[in-house]
């Protein structure tokens, strides 16, 4: 018997497969990639990872899986394309190809444009049966009784003249944008003990996206317990686990902060 609202000092895999079918909600996680951080020498297995999720995830459910690349020996690796078509192919759908972008990266000496994002892949098991469009900007340059025009192109190449009713709020763009580093994504000094932590904002704003009050949200690779702790705070049940013991405790003490 899985106990929620904990987290688990497990090898991800090994603790997923002691999970019933159709038991998540959500997964939100950004996985250790290309050795560029070091996870405690700790390594895992994408592929098995990603079909143990879809047995776990309740039909409608999401993973979000935020990752990027690695340059090595002068080229970007396809970490995160291999990782995404591996989704597909385990019976995923693609629902969203979403980027988190950082408004003060790490400047670059090389001969590269600034490295300032990284991917984050929304999967949907079938059609999400949570979608809250909670992040929303108005068009204030438009009226409620205006028309916008178009032209939307036919699949024989031909032009016609199309009119939308805008609504008063459209969802924002799929490009979310965060402040990084020390003080910015995330209060607790404890945190930046380990590696690679993601903003607390944006882990919330996934939470708030594609759960509602009371859903199970599971993080497998929990680290410095972000996930967890937003979930805590946001009504959701959530689990994590890591096989480090030290990441765990980082993890925990967050949650106790945050209680």
């Amino acid at each position: 018997m899985i106990e929620l609202n904990k987290i688990y000092n497990e090898e991800a895999l090994e603790f997923m497969r002691k999970m019933p079918d159709s038991f998540l909600d959500l997964t939100l996680t950004s996985p250790p990639y290309d050795g560029l951080r070091n996870y405690e020498g700790f390594e895992f297995s994408y592929r098995d990872i990603i079909a143990e999720l879809f047995r776990l995830t309740k039909k409608g459910g999401i993973v979000v899986w935020v990752v990027n690349d690695q340059v090595i020996k002068g080229s970007e690796s396809g970490t995160s394309f291999r990782q995404a078509l591996a989704f597909i192919e385990a019976g995923w759908r693609l629902y969203d190809t979403m980027i988190y972008s950082k408004r003060n990266p790490t400047p670059n000496a090389n001969r590269r444009y600034q490295q300032s994002f990284e991917y984050m892949f929304v999967f949907s098991k079938g059609r999400p049966k949570t979608c809250n469009i909670q992040l929303r900007r108005s068009k204030t340059y438009l009226s409620g009784k205006a028309r916008m025009k178009y032209f939307q192109r036919s699949i024989d190449g031909n032009l016609s003249k199309k009119y939308h009713q805008p609504k008063a709020f459209v969802p924002k763009s799929n490009i979310w944008e965060y402040t990084v580093g020390g003080g910015h994504v995330t209060k607790d000094k404890v945190a930046y003990l380990h590696p690679a932590i993601f903003p607390e904002k944006l882990a919330e704003d996934h939470i708030l996206s594609w759960s509602n009050k009371g859903d199970l949200v599971y993080d497998p690779f929990v680290g410095s317990g972000t996930t967890t702790k937003m979930a805590a705070i946001n009504g959701r049940n959530y689990i994590g686990s890591d096989v480090s013991a030290f990441y765990c405790e980082i993890a925990e003490e967050r949650l106790k902060m945050s209680a």
